[in-house]
């Protein structure tokens, strides 16, 4: 018996959402490296649809690992963009 073939294209459609996911998240924290503005929204958004698009997977997946691993940096990424002083420049640490 053979496989349906919406079942194989849907199983290639998640691991290409997925990876189009971990693209824009990458590139919205190079944008904020970058300080391009707005870039702080642009790296929050992407993080929201990745953990909205990882609510409907299994608990255990490697896209959900990696987006627990990813997360404390991006958010660690944007505070720190947050807290510029005047000049432009961010806080000795």
């Amino acid at each position: 018996m053979t496989g349906r073939k919406g079942a194989t294209r849907s199983d290639n459609s998640r691991t290409n959402l997925a990876a189009r996911i971990k693209d824009e998240v990458y590139r919205q924290m190079y944008r904020l490296e970058e300080r391009r503005p707005k870039s702080e929204i642009g790296l929050a958004l992407a993080l929201l649809h990745a953990w909205m698009e990882s609510g409907s997977e299994r608990e255990g997946s490697e896209d959900r690992d990696w987006l627990k691993r990813i997360s404390p940096i991006c958010l660690a990424m944007i505070e720190s963009s947050l807290k510029v002083d005047a000049t432009g420049r961010p806080p000795l640490q």
